[in-house]
């Protein structure tokens, strides 16, 4: 095995491990950034529709529920952050917000499978403020945040303890099996953004196989003119010093001095080559000589 190869295969061996732990660790920095990207874009969807229910409480109700005896749905924060929500969705089909409740007043905030599993995990350790996660949907993949529904407002309970008490006109439009039967500080649902993930990760793979087009594409350059300054300054010299090795060896010393300048390893060795070679030289003129 020559010396270029052995060069070449330990080399190729380096590159193909940092290539590897490279590869690796650009690979989850990437999609770890792409899903903090999304994470904070449900975040702010999140904080959007809070604030939406604040001011349907602060500015919306007060006008709207000047009569008692009247119900309107629009006064609920609710049913105005989740209005405004789908509005999105037409021009962001794959966004969706929804307060998913196990019992809820209105029948479309009821919760799937998946959503009432989330429910019960806040109902069932009540110090969880916030879950978060991937789940796979027939547009790719999605990554939801979601926070606990609480009942903190006692006055919340006017409309939702049963249906005697609630507004006759709210029992009307939702009926009497819907939306009644909380308590105080129960978790009855939980609000819950769900923001694609497939437009991130693609330009998170996409940027990594950049990165790795680019590292290998170095790496190549690299081989190629370590192969090239390997035969000019090692390899070269080398199989030259060989050669007239070989011809002294046979007998014959018409060698000329090998290139010595320089003060690298290579040079010095040719130094010595070629003082080795002008004393052998000499020492057989001497043997001639007697």
């Amino acid at each position: 095995m020559g010396l270029r190869l052995k060069f070449n295969l330990v080399l190729l061996l380096v590159f193909l491990l940092g290539l590897g732990v490279t590869g690796y660790e650009s690979y989850e920095l990437l999609h770890k950034n792409a899903r903090e990207e999304v994470l904070r874009n449900a975040g702010v969807m999140m904080e959007a529709a809070l604030s939406m229910r604040g001011y349907t409480v602060s500015q919306v109700r007060p006008v709207l529920q000047t009569d008692p005896e009247k119900f309107l749905p629009q006064s609920v924060p609710a049913f105005a952050a989740t209005e405004i929500m789908t509005l999105l969705r037409k021009k962001y089909p794959d966004y969706a917000y929804k307060e998913a409740a196990l019992n809820p007043t209105n029948p479309r905030d009821r919760a799937v499978e998946w959503e009432t599993d989330l429910v019960n995990i806040f109902r069932g350790d009540t110090s969880k403020t916030e879950l978060s996660g991937v789940r796979q949907t027939p547009t790719g993949p999605s990554l939801y945040l979601a926070r606990p529904l609480q009942i903190k407002d006692a006055a919340c309970l006017v409309c939702h303890t049963n249906a005697e008490v609630a507004p006759p006109a709210m029992v009307k439009i939702y009926g009497t099996n819907n939306g009644f039967g909380w308590q105080h500080m129960e978790v009855i649902g939980a609000q819950i953004v769900s923001v694609p993930m497939s437009l991130p990760v693609e330009n998170a793979n996409r940027a990594f196989y950049t990165f790795m087009t680019a590292l290998s594409i170095v790496f190549v350059v690299l081989f190629v003119l370590l192969n090239v300054m390997l035969s000019l300054l090692v390899v070269r010299p080398i199989r030259m010093m060989s050669k007239a090795a070989d011809q002294i060896s046979t007998g014959s010393t018409d060698v000329a001095d090998l290139k010595d300048t320089g003060r690298d390893e290579v040079a010095q060795l040719a130094k010595a080559f070629n003082r080795m070679r002008r004393s052998l030289e000499k020492a057989i003129q001497l043997i001639d000589s007697k």
